[in-house]
């Protein structure tokens, strides 16, 4: 059997869909529905990899993160978020509270498979942590301009303009 994978979402759904997948691809999948099981669960199952959606009732997906990465015994496990916030901030903050990577849903099943394996074998381990350090970095920089100028970063423009488009009609 390959690793040990936890998933964590509110939504049985997304938790059947990685289940499925990642047993397909030979995981052992544990599940858990909020940041307290999830929490629970690490500590008696010592997963291998954790899959963590953000946007949960009581505790959301951060104070998970939060947790798993302050404390010694399990700041190690990597942390892949699933998660419906697709915009930069929200990846920022991932990164920079420790994450491995960040999914973002809708999302493709072979697309999760293909994360997992290379956060898992440690694949490019030095250049990725080396590019998410310059990408925090342009991402910081880009939020200090738009900060000090009232400018919108293009990718909030374009949701404006849908978000106006959809509200218009």
């Amino acid at each position: 059997m390959k690793a040990r994978i936890l998933v964590v979402d509110d939504e049985p759904d997304v938790r059947t869909l990685c289940k499925i997948n990642l047993e397909y691809e030979g995981y052992e999948v544990i599940e858990a529905s909020d940041g307290s099981a999830a929490l629970d669960l690490i500590g008696k199952e010592h997963p291998d990899l954790v899959i963590l959606d953000i946007m949960m009732p009581e505790m959301d997906g951060w104070q998970v993160l939060e947790k798993l990465k302050s404390e010694e015994g399990t700041a190690s496990i990597p942390v892949v978020l699933l998660t419906a916030k697709a915009d930069e901030a929200s990846q920022l903050r991932g990164w920079e509270k420790g994450a491995a990577d960040y999914l973002t849903k809708p999302f493709s099943p072979m697309a999760l498979s293909r994360y997992v394996e290379r956060v898992l074998s440690g694949e490019n381990s030095e250049d990725e942590a080396r590019r998410r350090a310059a990408v925090v970095e342009g991402l910081k920089l880009l939020q200090d301009m738009r900060k000090s100028d009232g400018s919108k970063l293009p990718t909030e423009e374009v949701i404006e303009e849908k978000g106006n488009d959809q509200g218009g009609t």
